[in-house]
């Protein structure tokens, strides 16, 4: 299950990535926001990232004017690793060598065709393990200091 998150700025691309969803079969919980009035991002953050972190969510696409401000209130909350992606390479990486579970996106930033594309291969990338499996594990630990 995706946990969905968007503030007013990243409103818009949020529908076209649940139609995607859609058509990819794909299970999600939209978390809001559920209109384009302006809202305080970090609230709707809060409530789907504490959704991954507790098992409910496998992972989670946050959406505002940037990406940056979803992602910095995601990674307040424990287990969380967000990260801000702007072109498919980055979004494989994150998941091959930093097991992301969180993808933030920049709705201002992005033509929904190349956001669609980020997401397809966030949602379809594994984590390589090994090496990284170790430094993630180094990144988690940070969570308890």
């Amino acid at each position: 299950m995706i946990a969905l998150a968007c503030d007013h700025g990243g409103y818009e691309l949020m529908q076209t990535v649940k139609e995607n969803l859609d058509k990819r079969n794909q299970k999600y919980k939209d978390f809001g926001t559920y209109t384009s009035e302006s809202c305080d991002y970090p609230e709707i953050a809060v409530r789907a990232a504490r959704a991954i972190s507790s098992g409910e969510c496998d992972k989670g696409i946050f959406i505002c004017g940037t990406g940056a401000g979803m992602s910095m209130t995601a990674n307040k909350i424990r287990g969380i690793r967000a990260a801000v992606c702007s072109d498919v390479y980055t979004a494989e990486m994150i998941r091959r060598h930093n097991d992301a579970n969180v993808l933030a996106l920049g709705a201002r930033i992005l033509p929904p065709e190349l956001a669609i594309e980020i997401v397809g291969v966030f949602l379809d990338t594994g984590f390589d393990g090994g090496r990284h499996g170790r430094r993630v594990e180094m990144i988690n630990a940070l969570d308890e200091k």
